[in-house]
C-alpha cells in the first residue's frame, strides 16, 4: 500500500499523476514513484521521502506521454528504499506495475519463477515478474492468469510497452476507482485525485479486472466474463478537498464539525415525533422489534465512536450491545444469529479488518449494516444496508469530523430503536432538540481555539500523560489519548476514572499530567473525587468542564469549559477540545500533523 494513480487520455500524464499523488498524501507514505509510457519505452523515476523529492528528481527530464501510473508506498515488505519504491518493472522494463496490498504466497511464487534477478525486497516485484511470465501479447489475460496464482490482496495497475494505449487495473481487498472523462480515464485508490477532472466514477469490486483505454473501460471477472458496471456521481468537489486557508487539513476538519454534523442529521430527525428515521436500516418495524442484540465492530477512532454507541443503545433501546475491535472479531468465534444486528463502522469503508469482520458476520447469519463516509466503498456495497455519515472528504490521517459524525449516526440509530421500544415522545423530543443545538455549541468550543493553543504550549515538555473519563466520557478519554499519540508522538494512556487507583495512580507525579473530563452528569461527583486523588499526588491537571462550574476550577491547573448538553450527547462536544489540544501540541513539537509517521489513512492490509 498506499496510494495509486493512473491516467490515460490526450493530456500530458505527468502533471496529472503528480497532482494525484499529492491528493493522496493524507493516506500516509514513505516513498513515491511514477512511470510514463513513451515511444521508445517506459520512463520510470522513484524517490524515498516526500513527493517533492520525486518532483526534484524529475527536474531537467522530459517524461512526456499521455499514459502513466504513479504510486505512494507505505512499507510492508522490505525497507524504505528507492529500490523498494513503486512502480516495479519486469521483462527488462517492458512491464511496469504499481500495487497496493500484500501477496501472501510471494515466496512460493518466487521459487516457481526460478532464475529471476530481483531488484527489490518486495512481494510486488514478484507479482510483476509473474505477470511477465504469462505475457503472450495480451496484457489483460496475462494479469488474469497471474492473479489466479496469487493468494493475498491487491489493488493493481499494470502497463506494457507493447500495448502502449492500455492500462490494466485489478482489485481484491484493496480499493480502486475509475474516473470517467471525455476521451480520458483516471484510476486511483479513492476518488480524491480525480475530483478536479471528473465526478463520474465506477468502483471495481473484488475479483474484477478492468482494461482501460482512453475511450473505453471493459470490466471482467477472473473467469474472463464481461461485467456491466454502474457509473456513479461523487458528491464531493475539489474545493471541499482543500485546506481553505487553514494551516493543516486536520485543523480545517476540526472546524468543519458544526457544518458536517448538520449534514449528518439533516432530514433524519423528526422533532414532532421525537425520533430519527434512517432508511438505510432496511428493516420493518416488526423486524426491528425482533432484534435481540446489537454488535458494533470497528478499528481505532471508529471503535471509540462505537463505545459511545453502546451506551446509547443500552440506555435508549434497552438492547444488549457489544463493541468489538474488528481485528480480533473473527478470531474469537463470535456467536451470531439472525436476531443480531451488526454495525460495521469505517470512515473509508475499506478498512481490511472491518471488511473481513463484515464478511464473517454475514456468513454467520447476522444482519449487517454499515456506518461509513466514502460513498461506493467496499463496505457500502457489501453490507445489507446502512448509513453514510456525510462528513465529506477527510484528508488528515488522524480522524476528527468523521468521529463526531459516527457518534451522531449511532445516536440516531439508538433513538430510532428506542422510540420503538421504550422512549417516550417527550424524551425523544428532548433528545432531538439537544441534537439540533449541537452545532452552535460546537462553535462555542471552537472559539476557544486560541486558549487551547496556549494551554497546549505549557504541556510540550511532558513525555507522558494520563487521560481520564467516566461513563460515556471514557471513550472520549480514549480518543483524546489516541489523538495525542497519533500526531504529537507523546505517550499517553486512557483509563476510566474509577480504574485509576487500580494501577495507573502509581505513575502520577509532577512530571505526569492528567487530562480529565469532568462535565456535569450522573458521575460528576465520582469524577471529582478521582481528580482530588490526582491533586494529592501533585500531578498537573487539565480539565474539560461544564460552563458555569466555577467550583471545579480549584482542582485545575488548566480548564476549558464546554456548553451543557444531555449526557449521551456529551462526547460530541467534549472531544473537540482534546482534538485541538493534540493538534496544537503536535504543531508546537514540529510534527507533520496531516501525515504522521508510520500511519496510513485507510488501512487496507491486515
Amino acid at each position: 500500500m498506499c496510494g495509486i494513480v493512473g491516467y490515460i487520455g490526450d493530456k500530458q500524464a505527468t502533471p496529472i499523476l503528480l497532482k494525484g499523488l499529492r491528493r493522496l498524501e493524507y493516506r500516509g507514505y514513505d516513498s513515491a514513484g511514477i512511470a510514463i509510457m513513451q515511444p521508445d519505452g517506459i520512463f520510470r523515476e522513484r524517490s524515498v521521502g516526500k513527493i517533492e523529492k520525486l518532483v526534484g528528481k524529475l527536474q531537467g527530464q522530459t517524461p512526456e506521454g499521455t499514459v502513466g501510473i504513479a504510486h505512494t508506498r507505505w512499507a510492508t515488505h522490505g525497507g524504505v528504499t528507492e529500490a523498494n519504491a513503486h512502480p516495479h518493472t519486469a521483462a527488462d522494463g517492458d512491464l511496469v506495475l504499481a500495487h497496493n496490498g500484500i501477496i501472501e504466497n510471494y515466496r512460493e511464487l518466487k521459487k516457481e519463477l526460478g532464475d529471476v534477478k530481483y531488484k527489490s525486497e518486495t512481494d510486488s516485484e514478484v507479482l510483476a515478474h509473474l505477470i511477465a511470465s504469462f505475457y503472450e501479447g495480451d496484457l489483460r489475460k496475462a494479469v488474469m492468469k497471474a492473479l489466479a496464482r496469487v493468494r493475498g490482496t491487491y489493488g493493481l495497475v499494470v502497463m506494457h510497452r507493447k500495448e502502449p494505449e492500455k492500462i490494466i487495473a485489478a482489485r481484491l481487498g484493496s480499493p480502486l476507482v475509475i474516473g470517467i472523462g471525455d476521451h480520458e480515464h483516471y484510476i486511483a485508490s479513492d476518488p480524491t485525485p480525480m475530483l478536479a477532472y471528473t465526478k463520474r466514477v465506477t468502483f471495481l469490486d473484488d475479483g474484477e479486472v478492468a482494461e482501460v483505454t482512453k475511450d473505453n473501460v471493459q470490466t471482467f471477472n477472473l473467469k474472463d466474463k464481461a461485467i456491466t458496471k454502474h457509473i456513479e456521481e461523487i458528491e464531493w468537489n475539489d474545493e471541499q478537498a482543500q485546506k481553505q486557508g487553514f494551516a493543516h487539513f486536520m485543523l480545517k476538519e476540526i472546524f468543519d464539525q458544526p457544518t458536517v454534523f448538520e449534514d449528518a442529521i439533516r432530514g433524519r430527525v423528526e422533532a414532532e415525533e421525537g425520533t430519527a428515521h434512517l432508511g438505510g436500516i432496511n428493516l420493518t418495524e416488526k423486524e426491528m422489534r425482533n432484534i435481540k442484540r446489537v454488535m458494533l465492530i470497528a478499528c481505532g477512532t471508529a471503535s471509540y465512536a462505537a463505545m459511545v454507541g453502546k451506551y446509547a443503545f443500552e440506555r435508549l433501546a434497552e438492547l444488549p450491545c457489544e463493541v468489538d475491535v474488528a481485528s480480533e472479531f473473527r478470531y474469537r468465534d463470535p456467536i451470531l444469529d439472525e436476531q443480531t444486528l451488526v454495525f460495521v463502522i469505517s470512515q473509508s469503508g475499506e478498512t481490511a479488518d472491518t471488511l473481513a469482520a463484515l464478511r464473517e458476520a454475514k456468513r454467520k447469519g447476522a444482519k449487517v449494516r454499515g456506518i461509513i463516509n466514502v460513498i461506493g466503498s467496499t463496505i457500502a456495497r457489501e453490507a445489507h444496508g446502512g448509513t453514510y455519515i456525510h462528513a465529506g472528504p477527510e484528508l488528515a490521517v488522524a480522524s476528527t469530523k468523521a468521529y463526531t459524525n459516527m457518534v451522531a449516526i449511532l445516536l440516531l440509530y439508538a433513538l430510532q430503536f428506542g422510540r420503538l421500544r421504550r422512549v417516550t415522545v417527550a424524551t425523544g423530543q428532548r433528545i432531538v432538540n439537544a441534537l439540533l443545538a449541537i452545532p452552535e455549541k460546537m462553535q462555542t468550543i471552537l472559539k476557544q481555539n486560541d486558549a487551547i493553543e496556549a494551554i497546549a504550549d505549557t504541556y510540550t515538555r511532558y513525555q507522558d500523560m494520563l487521560f481520564l473519563g467516566r461513563g460515556v466520557n471514557f471513550p472520549v478519554a480514549l480518543e483524546g489519548s489516541l489523538k495525542l499519540k497519533e500526531i504529537a508522538y507523546v505517550h499517553s494512556e486512557a483509563y476510566p476514572g474509577g480504574e485509576m487507583k487500580h494501577g495507573p495512580i502509581a505513575l502520577l507525579s509532577e512530571d505526569f499530567p492528567v487530562v480529565a473530563i469532568v462535565t456535569k452528569n450522573q458521575l460528576y461527583d465520582k469524577m471529582r473525587s478521582n481528580i482530588e486523588e490526582i491533586r494529592a499526588r501533585k500531578a498537573k491537571t487539565f480539565l474539560i468542564a461544564t460552563e458555569g462550574d466555577a467550583d471545579i476550577a480549584e482542582l485545575a491547573n488548566d480548564i476549558i469549559y464546554v456548553p451543557n448538553t444531555m449526557e449521551l450527547l456529551e462526547p460530541l462536544l467534549n472531544t473537540i477540545p482534546l482534538q485541538l489540544f493534540a493538534y496544537h501540541m503536535a504543531v508546537k513539537l514540529g510534527k507533520d500533523v496531516d501525515r504522521p509517521r508510520n500511519l496510513a489513512k485507510s488501512v487496507t492490509v491486515e
